[in-house]
């Protein structure tokens, strides 16, 4: 950003956004809502992480095939990965969401439960030696213990890898989802080791044109070096927490799309 007078500006905007869309009733037409609807954390987190895994596409078809997928897991996801059995993982097979098909889901819940048991749940998955660190190499991380397990090349693709140049787009909105403060009734705070100014910005069609309309990302490529550029201007404006501002430039840029039909 160019002077203190453009941050000013900017963090005006942006926090008057984030109080407008920051609210209840946007997970009312998100995905979140799915995981919202869990008050246990090991189902919140697990129903989470699915349904970002499948967050792309229309909202609509997202949405229903998450709750597809709870009905799958007998309304129990943490549960089911903990305990389910070959003939329950069958029921699996018949799953499809875009790229993403049963053989994948059976993989995931296999690859859960691993690291439940093996490093004692998702959120410590990030970690190493109890921090998370650079949250590209963590994401990385996360990655290579996922795929401990036996699994097919194929559903490797599904879970990002920053260190490959991706955005990262889906786990970092899962991340959001569960470190981000429940304060606002928007994302859950069920996680504690890692901290809200450890998180990156989603980055996305939307939030990508109004960051580079603001001059908060110069970058063209919606790649990992972009995720860095704008979450590090983000902070500047707020260290803390800067991902919040994902919420209002999200909802500034599907307002602003929607007013162009």
């Amino acid at each position: 950003m160019a002077s203190k007078d453009t941050d000013v500006r900017v963090r005006r905007l942006l926090e008057a956004a984030y109080r407008r869309y920051a609210i209840p009733s946007f997970a009312e037409s998100d995905p979140l809502q799915v995981p919202r609807s869990f008050t246990a954390r090991h189902d919140a987190e697990v129903i989470g992480f699915l349904t970002a895994t499948i967050a792309w596409g229309q909202r609509r078809t997202i949405i229903a095939n998450a709750w597809q997928l709870v009905r799958l897991m007998d309304g129990a996801p943490g549960a089911f990965v903990d305990e389910a059995s070959a003939r329950d993982l069958d029921r699996l097979s018949g799953f499809v969401h875009r790229t993403f098909n049963g053989g994948d889901l059976q993989q995931f819940v296999r690859s859960l439960r691993h690291l439940r048991r093996t490093y004692g749940g998702i959120e410590e998955a990030f970690l190493d030696d109890g921090s998370v660190g650079d949250m590209g190499t963590a994401i990385a991380r996360f990655k290579r213990r996922f795929f401990e397990p036996r699994h097919m090349a194929r559903t490797r693709k599904h879970v990002a890898d920053p260190s490959r140049g991706s955005n990262a787009k889906r786990i970092n909105m899962y991340l959001r989802w569960m470190v981000r403060t429940s304060a606002e009734g928007v994302d859950l705070g069920l996680w504690t080791r890692i901290r809200p100014s450890d998180l990156m910005v989603p980055l996305d069609v939307h939030t990508g044109r109004m960051a580079r309309e603001l001059g908060l990302l110069t970058r063209a490529q919606d790649d990992w070096k972009s995720v860095v550029e704008l979450t590090e201007n983000l902070r500047q404006l707020d260290p803390v927490d800067p991902v919040k501002y994902d919420l209002a430039l999200f909802g500034l840029g599907v307002n602003r799309a929607l007013s162009a039909r």
